[in-house]
């Protein structure tokens, strides 16, 4: 039987949420700064590559739908902005939606281990 790691893997997500929010707040506060580059850290999803826990889908449908960042680029006269005329490439409403993703990843991440926190209690009381 394997250990359960479900608490060591909360604590690593919630440790990456930390510094993805980290850089969020960084872009938010340079929006203005002439020549700042906007920057995120590697999708959590590499993260779990590099440890023996990984999603697997079971079903095609699984794992898959969602936006993503290439749904909302920047654009003007048809074409794609990579930077502002200042030269800063942070867009505030991507870094907001980023923030609004954390915050529910957050929310998320806690309600589960308090969740499997309390049916381990259950279990042991019981």
């Amino acid at each position: 039987m394997q250990p359960v790691n479900l608490f060591d893997l909360a604590s690593q997500q919630s440790q990456w949420l930390a510094v993805r929010q980290a850089a969020v707040a960084g872009n938010v506060a340079n929006v203005n700064t002439p020549g700042y580059g906007a920057f995120d850290v590697e999708p959590f999803e590499k993260v779990l590559d590099n440890t023996r826990v990984a999603l697997r889908a079971t079903h095609e449908g699984h794992l898959s739908g969602g936006a993503t960042e290439a749904g909302y680029a920047v654009r003007q006269n048809g074409r794609e902005i990579s930077a502002m005329p200042s030269g800063n490439t942070v867009v505030l409403e991507n870094e907001l939606m980023k923030a609004g993703e954390i915050s529910r990843s957050f929310e998320l991440n806690t309600a589960i281990v308090k969740a499997f926190h309390r049916m381990m209690m259950t279990s042991v009381r019981s």
